[in-house]
């Protein structure tokens, strides 16, 4: 699966943004779809995935500020980020993960200033 992640920016603290992830195929046939996020000197963390259902998923510290959301239409996801603070600044990229194969996206870079 390819991937074309967009969306990112700079943007003031308590401002949104939403990152759009273009998948090469249908979502229906990819079993799940996620966002990751990688800041300066940190590990890549997880924030949420969406499976082909439309079920999504987050990780405990990112509940309540991002939405993940599937488009099939348009073959995209979505991650919605609201009241972004200086410590969402990261690059973030999207993953498909079809049976065991796990895909990435180029990653979008997300600057949030103070």
């Amino acid at each position: 699966v390819q991937l074309q992640a967009s969306g990112g920016g700079l943007v003031q603290a308590g401002g949104s943004l939403r990152l759009s992830c273009a998948a090469s195929r249908s979502i229906f046939s990819i079993n799940a779809m996620g966002w990751y996020r990688q800041a300066p000197g940190k590990q890549r963390e997880w924030i949420a995935m969406i499976t082909s259902g439309g079920r999504p998923n987050y990780a405990d510290s990112m509940k309540g500020r991002f939405t993940i959301s599937g488009d099939p239409a348009e073959n995209t996801v979505y991650l919605q980020m609201n009241g972004l603070k200086p410590e969402d600044t990261a690059v973030y990229y999207c993953s498909a993960l079809v049976r065991s194969e796990q895909s990435w996206g180029q990653g979008t870079e997300v600057t949030v200033s103070s």
